[in-house]
């Protein structure tokens, strides 16, 4: 096997102002006057070192358990709280029961692809059986509920969302996740009618600027938010993949390049949240969940895109460069901040999930240097795990956030355990970190970490 060694110093730099050594070696507990300074142990605040297999795999299978408690499949009387069992006739008072979580949202689309993941990487066939069981499930329910949202296509109805999406945020994510469920061949229903429904939205329903660049008209007319890269791009792509039509990578990648031409600042490798058409400064909030969506749209489009697509090396270029500006903002305790360069903001789980799952995905592929970006990533699934509770809950969520115009606005956005986009990026985020573990081994000593490749 190759061993490729290089400084612990060199490999942080860019992640913290104080030098680490990736993992430690057994050492004295005790710190006192007869320790060798060399063998002074700090006091780390979340673990530090290389996480071992199996227990990344306890904490996603604490996410799933309580998520597969959570998130029932059963339509009922929302008067009597009876489950209906005769699909055949339509109840008005029919509706999804309640979970924790709503099943048809984009954050749910997330979830069920951190599903699928899941269960690739581990083997355990409980994690994809969780998402073809629920995309059956509502799946099978569109014929019931066509005709109460016909009626009222903007009532707040149980699968408003899916027969009538009124923005990216209804079909982009459950479109992708629909299409890998699909492709993976753990599904007998039927979803290509859902999926044209939703593909057909994306290319021609959803508001656009000029250039055909996907657009909204708030909060202000023509903007557009970092967000929607995410609830667009990665349908497109999964559709070129499925159809093998190239006029939706073509698609896919023409949307990254023009946000990006706006939106992405190249002197601190990082995207800002919004960008309003016709203000001569742009609020540059250099907000992490989106940057997150970004650096994962850019890793869902590598994944599937043709090696020979003309737009292919912009993509990655754009990826290495985002990938170096999101890395030179991660705090010493492998977290990244609300805010991504205001350190005096709230570190932030969700982002850094994000961040973990695209990251390591981009080195198990082969698209940033293990040497340089592995020990951050390791280092930032270790944060992460701190935040997944005994009951399988993920704490330290920012909650769904608008376009701001001022840093007060994303300082003050509440965390809660209710936050859903929590859920999807901690199980993608486990996925490709035992990925990781499973290509690559780490062997550590006092003043460098080498890096031993798997054959």
């Amino acid at each position: 096997m190759l061993k490729i060694t290089t400084s612990v110093i060199i490999l942080f730099a860019c992640v913290a102002t104080y030098p680490f050594s990736f993992a430690q070696t057994p050492a004295p507990k005790a710190n006192d006057s007869t320790t060798p300074l060399h063998l002074l142990q700090p006091d780390y605040p979340v673990p530090y070192g290389q996480p071992k297999a199996p227990d990344v795999v306890k904490v996603l299978d604490r996410v799933y358990k309580y998520l597969d408690e959570s998130t029932p499949t059963q339509v009922i009387d929302k008067q009597s709280g009876q489950v209906i069992t005769d699909l055949t006739k339509f109840n008005t008072n029919a509706v999804i029961k309640p979970g924790d979580f709503r099943l048809t949202s984009y954050e749910w689309g997330v979830t069920y692809a951190g599903m699928l993941l899941a269960s690739e990487a581990t083997g355990d066939a409980r994690y994809a059986d969780y998402t073809n069981k629920r995309l059956s499930f509502l799946n099978s329910l569109r014929p019931y509920f066509r005709e109460q949202v016909n009626a009222d296509p903007h009532a707040n109805t149980s699968l408003r969302q899916m027969l009538a999406p009124h923005a990216l945020d209804d079909a982009g994510a459950m479109c992708a996740a629909m299409i890998k469920a699909t492709r993976a061949g753990g599904v007998k229903a039927d979803f290509r009618p859902q999926i044209d429904a939703f593909m057909n939205y994306i290319m021609t329903k959803e508001y656009r600027l000029s250039d055909g660049t996907l657009a909204r008209n708030r909060p202000q007319p023509n903007t557009l938010w970092l967000d929607d890269l995410f609830m667009s791009v990665p349908a497109l792509a999964q559709m070129g993949k499925l159809t093998n039509d190239r006029k939706y990578y073509d698609e896919a990648v023409k949307q990254v390049l023009q946000f990006s031409k706006r939106m992405f600042n190249k002197e601190k490798g990082l995207y800002m949240h919004g960008w309003v058409e016709g203000m001569s400064v742009h609020p540059q909030f250099h907000w992490a969940r989106a940057n997150g969506w970004a650096i994962m749209t850019k890793v869902e489009l590598l994944d599937v895109l043709p090696e020979n697509h003309p737009g292919r090396a912009e993509i990655l270029s754009l990826l290495r460069a985002h990938a170096q500006g999101l890395a030179s903002c991660q705090a010493g305790t492998g977290f990244w901040h609300q805010l991504l360069d205001r350190n005096d903001s709230y570190l932030e789980t969700s982002a850094t999930a994000i961040y973990v799952y695209s990251i390591a995905r981009a080195i198990n592929r082969g698209w940033l240097d293990a040497k340089a970006y592995a020990p951050m990533t390791l280092l930032g699934w270790n944060a992460v795990s701190t935040k997944v509770t005994d009951k399988g809950q993920v704490e330290g969520t920012c909650v769904g956030t608008g376009m701001g115009f001022d840093p007060a606005f994303y300082y003050h956005r509440p965390i809660n355990v209710y936050a859903a986009h929590g859920y999807g990026p901690v199980l993608l985020a486990g996925a490709e970190v035992i990925n990781l573990l499973n290509k690559k081994a780490f062997e550590i000593n006092d003043s460098s970490l080498q890096l031993t490749e798997r054959k």
